[in-house]
């Protein structure tokens, strides 16, 4: 399609879109590149979804989505004034640029982080400056000590898996308390400490979360923010000047019942970590240097002179997909979603085949 296209919009023309992992439409496929939980949700999703699934259906859902939000205050131990809803986390991050970080002053983030920040920028003409991570990969707070118009960042980062503390969170909070601060918190369960303690003395803070990976329901798309009374309402007026129904009746029904289902939750999630120990363990003896991760993904470095664009095809030829980033300072390396006990053994398997040629 023509790029000088008479009917686009001056703005459309200038758009980069994001590019999301791909999803192959292949038989027997071993996908390990978008992040995707490998066991299924709570049984008590299914239970719920089958309830909502009934007449109500020609009704619009609530527009407010009070219930799920009220599950989630009791849950995170907040008032419902500090929690906002949207489908997924991306159009909760989409309202929170358009609402909170479209100031006179660029707004911060890593160079290497979650690839949609710059495209909302984009979208929304934000300016920014990316901040390069230190020489590990790690962000290191006083670099946010400038001038900005807000700063966000996943915690742990994405693609690396780096964990960043509360203490150096607290630390680029109190530098910046006339910017908001976004911490994305869209991997958090995989063993991290999430910010919400911080809230409470920290009215700049905004946390935003999803259900797609720990609670296994990326194809309902459930995300949503927890922070200061102020910062939802500008959330919720730019919600409603958009889209009144944001979240249908069975993603709401199944965001209860996923947050009520504990046991089930916490379950899963120590059953991926232990899963991405083994699988750093076992790439370890590979010759594999691997970051420390507290994600559902791990981020490595192949054993030279394997290179990763290298290993990323040689592993598609069996049927095995990963995500590679052709791009400076992490070209080097993969990630690698974190699979279940079959696809992590695949995998290992497949990868020590594709090591031994040159060996």
């Amino acid at each position: 399609m023509s790029h000088t296209n008479p009917y686009w919009s001056q703005l459309v023309h200038q758009l980069t879109p994001y590019v999301p992992g791909e999803q192959p439409k292949v038989e027997n496929l071993i996908k390990l590149n978008t992040n995707e939980n490998p066991y299924p949700p709570s049984p008590k999703v299914f239970e719920a979804i089958e309830q909502a699934n009934n007449d109500s259906l020609r009704l619009y859902p609530d527009p407010n989505s009070d219930a799920l939000k009220q599950t989630l205050a009791d849950y995170h131990q907040l008032d419902t004034h500090q929690v906002f809803v949207g489908n997924g986390s991306d159009e909760v991050l989409a309202h929170t640029f358009q609402a909170l970080l479209k100031h006179d002053e660029p707004i911060l983030f890593p160079d290497i982080t979650y690839s949609f920040y710059p495209v909302y920028c984009g979208l929304y003409q934000i300016d920014f400056e990316a901040i390069p991570l230190d020489a590990d990969f790690a962000i290191d707070p006083r670099d946010y000590n400038r001038p900005n118009g807000g700063i966000i960042f996943p915690n742990p980062n994405a693609p690396t898996g780096k964990l960043l503390s509360t203490a150096a969170i607290e630390s680029i909070l109190k530098v910046n308390s006339q910017s908001v601060v976004v911490v994305d918190e869209a991997y958090i369960d995989f063993g991290g400490q999430s910010t919400i303690p911080l809230l409470a003395d920290n009215p700049n803070l905004l946390i935003i979360r999803t259900f797609s990976k720990s609670r296994a329901l990326a194809g309902l798309r459930i995300g949503y923010a927890l922070g200061h009374p102020n910062l939802i309402e500008a959330l919720e007026r730019v919600k409603n000047s958009f889209n009144s129904y944001p979240m249908d009746r069975l993603a709401q029904a199944a965001g209860i019942a996923s947050i009520e289902d504990e046991t089930y939750f916490q379950a899963q999630c120590q059953r991926i970590i232990q899963q991405r120990t083994e699988v750093t363990e076992a790439l370890d003896e590979l010759g594999f240097q691997t970051l420390d991760s507290a994600a559902n993904f791990i981020f490595t470095q192949p054993p030279a002179p394997h290179t990763a664009e290298a290993v990323a095809e040689a592993l598609r030829a069996k049927n095995i997909i990963v995500r590679y980033f052709n791009q400076p300072r992490i070209k080097d390396f993969l990630r690698i979603t974190i699979g279940n006990e079959v696809e992590n053994a695949a995998l290992i398997h497949a990868l020590k085949e594709v090591l031994t040629p040159l060996s």
